[in-house]
């Protein structure tokens, strides 16, 4: 099998080097380029075609929010956005905007190396240490400090089109997802509902379609827009 194709994109010179290093000591990675804003990200993927950006968000000349929409749209190549979080506030636009997940920029090297793979392979990614933040303020539950707050008793119901969104699914599927939303992977989904792991597998693949999305990360947020799932649920 050939290796994952990577594409990084940082306006800090260290980090992409180290990045670069990292990635070269695995055989089935290869760094197909190094770039430095978001223009440069467009125009690396449409000559390199990776099967994988790392992208940055804060960057000159174009962010790497406006970046992935178009990485998205018009390649396959799925972003994972490299973000230190508290500094980006605009994580969220970056994930509606096709990103595959993200991953913090201290994130150990093995988390990395385990990132691109699991993204390479359809799977969606987001770093356990702040997946919390990202639900609350995604449905603008935090307390005054800015942490989240996990007790409200409910969201308030999101966009017409997720909710119309929504009616299209089965029981069963409906079920699926509000455990795709509390992080649950397919392996723990068959425990709780008591079938087969494959069955799960079928049942994510028809939430996906049903609801036009690339992936899981996307799944959960049109579940919470949609006020299907909540915090501390």
């Amino acid at each position: 099998m050939r290796p994952v194709r990577v594409l990084l994109v940082d306006d800090q010179p260290l980090l992409l080097s180290g990045f670069a290093l990292i990635l070269s000591t695995e055989e089935d990675i290869e760094v197909v380029g190094q770039v430095t804003d978001g223009r440069q990200a467009i125009e690396g993927v449409r000559q390199h075609r990776p099967d994988v950006v790392l992208m940055d968000v804060q960057m000159p000349v174009l962010d790497g929010i406006e970046a992935t929409r178009v990485v998205v749209a018009e390649s396959d190549a799925r972003v994972v956005i490299l973000t230190t979080f508290d500094r980006d506030d605009y994580l969220f636009d970056a994930l509606r905007a096709g990103a595959s997940g993200f991953l913090l920029k201290n994130a150990d090297t093995e988390d990395l190396l385990d990132a691109i793979r699991a993204v390479a392979g359809g799977h969606a990614l987001l770093a356990p240490e702040v997946t919390r933040r990202v639900i609350s303020r995604m449905t603008g539950r935090v307390d005054a400090d800015g942490g989240p707050r996990l007790t409200e008793p409910a969201v308030t119901p999101g966009p017409p089109q997720a909710t119309e969104a929504l009616t299209q699914l089965t029981d069963r599927e409906r079920d699926v997802l509000v455990r795709l939303a509390r992080g649950l992977s397919n392996a723990e989904i068959a425990a709780d509902l008591w079938v087969s792991e494959a069955t799960v597998k079928t049942h994510v693949s028809n939430v996906l379609a049903k609801l036009g999305v690339r992936d899981r990360v996307q799944a959960v947020i049109v579940a919470f827009e949609a006020g299907l799932a909540r915090p501390g649920a």
